[in-house]
């Protein structure tokens, strides 16, 4: 502020002055927020819309108001249409169930088990255990080494090239194995079924890899 007597700024110092006062609290709370700016420049948007041969037009907070309700809306129905929001919460299968935990029996003390299963109609029962004893057989036969964190998914993508006839089937089993154990789905008899039928294709084939070494 200028006071009597004190001599008059130049123009460095009058700009100084104005900044430094402008700089106060009372200056920036006064200024519009980015929202009023984003706001005004929405509104303004509609106005030319609507009224193409007016321009100037005041701001009105009826602007404001259609602005909320048209976003609002918009949400609203892409909600309808999508959905919500959300992440793939399906289990990636190279995150599956491990196949045998800490069970040590034989490949026939599985099947056995699972046929026990499957006569009580324990599907769940009957499915991980059809599973572990064609893991456990092939191990015994020497074609792969299934170590106890071996996860079905990667047993069943091992076991396919060795076995490419069965390759669908094997992954089918595989996703069969991780519904029951990992994913908390109950099994069916349909399920075990396939599982007691691939047990029985695989012990009854020859492995592609260990064939085509005989031949060669």
């Amino acid at each position: 502020m200028i006071r009597p007597g004190m001599a008059l700024p130049d123009a460095d110092e009058a700009r100084e002055w104005a900044e430094r006062e402008l700089e106060k609290a009372e200056y920036r709370e006064a200024e519009p927020t980015l929202f009023d700016r984003a706001a005004r420049a929405i509104g303004q948007f509609f106005i030319d819309l609507f009224n193409p041969d007016t321009t100037g037009a005041a701001w009105s907070p009826i602007w404001t108001v259609l602005i909320v309700v048209i976003i609002v809306a918009a949400i609203v129905v892409a909600f309808v249409i999508w959905g919500a929001p959300r992440g793939d919460h399906r289990a990636p299968r190279a995150s599956s169930a491990a196949v045998f935990d800490a069970d040590e029996r034989t490949a026939d003390e599985l099947r056995l088990a699972a046929r026990t299963a499957a006569e009580s109609e324990d599907w769940d029962a009957a499915i991980i255990l059809r599973f572990r004893a064609v893991a456990r057989a092939l191990d015994e036969r020497g074609i792969i080494h299934a170590p106890p964190g071996m996860t079905a998914h990667a047993f069943a993508a091992a076991a396919q090239e060795h076995f490419p006839e069965q390759a669908g089937d094997l992954t089918a089993a595989g996703r069969d194995f991780d519904d029951v154990r990992y994913l908390r789905r109950p099994g069916t008899r349909a399920a075990a079924q396939r599982l007691a039928s691939l047990d029985s294709a695989i012990a009854a084939s020859r492995p592609a890899k260990i064939a085509e070494a005989a031949f060669s």
